[in-house]
């Protein structure tokens, strides 16, 4: 004990450098047939009027709930409740190369979060503004979020290969043709209509028929399209393949 006490004596706090923990959220929806990713525009230094991602340091809180509080002060959008009620969050990547951030050593937590067509933003906290963009412009980002960016296209390309993710994309009940263009929009590719139908329908659990058709008409005029749900598979097996990567392209 007195060891502990002479040690807590010389203890200076301010000898040692600092050391601060953030989260950075990669946000994506599909809007008009395009996959976009929710920027702000930071409005305090550093980097004060550059596009970043939402995010900030955390609080006495859990990383998770760090990432789903600034989501919410920075843009307005509240995981949980009403259309965001099905936004799926997980974590992506720890960043703290030195000198990603000016201000002192700063490692960040990065998540990746996934819901149906999200509404607009409104911006808070310290972002001046808040609002959706293609992916394919989400460049010249402060910090290093072009790189936090690009790894969350990575893993969610990856995982609509392997998991029912891309159903966080859709409704609670959609068509094929939609499911279809989810796919198409993150992964970049245009698919076959038919052969994505097929596939789909190959993979056990993946989706499930309701029994009920769309009220609107299907495909090029055609018969309304069949209604279906996410079901109860969390890995796909096959696994959904990019055509690109089908054709041995890595």
């Amino acid at each position: 004990m007195r060891d502990e006490i002479e040690f807590l004596a010389g203890y200076d706090p301010g000898s040692y450098p600092a050391v601060a923990v953030t989260v950075d959220v990669v946000a994506l929806t599909v809007r008009d047939g395009q996959l976009c990713v929710l920027l702000v525009e930071r409005g305090e230094q550093p980097f004060a009027g550059r596009r970043a991602l939402p995010g900030g340091f955390v609080r006495d809180e859990s990383l998770d709930a760090a990432a789903l509080r600034e989501l919410a002060e920075e843009t307005g959008l509240r995981p949980g409740e009403g259309p965001l009620a099905r936004v799926h969050l997980e974590q992506l990547q720890t960043y703290g190369d030195p000198g990603r951030d000016p201000r002192m050593r700063v490692f960040s937590v990065a998540y990746l979060a996934f819901a149906p067509s999200l509404p607009d933003p409104r911006a808070g906290s310290d972002a001046a503004n808040a609002y959706w963009t293609p992916i394919e412009r989400a460049t010249g980002l402060a910090f290093d979020h072009d790189a936090i960016v690009a790894d969350g296209l990575d893993r969610a390309r990856a995982k609509l290969e392997y998991t029912p993710l891309a159903t966080a994309f859709v409704g609670g009940e959609f068509t094929i043709s939609e499911l279809r263009a989810v796919y198409a929009a993150v992964w970049g590719e245009d698919l076959h209509a038919g052969n994505f139908h097929r596939k789909v329908l190959s993979v056990p659990g993946f989706v499930e028929s309701t029994g009920e058709t769309a009220a609107r008409g299907g495909e090029r005029g055609g018969p309304k399209a069949k209604l279906y749900r996410a079901g109860d598979a969390q890995l796909l097996h096959p696994a959904l393949l990019r055509p690109t990567r089908e054709d041995g392209v890595r």
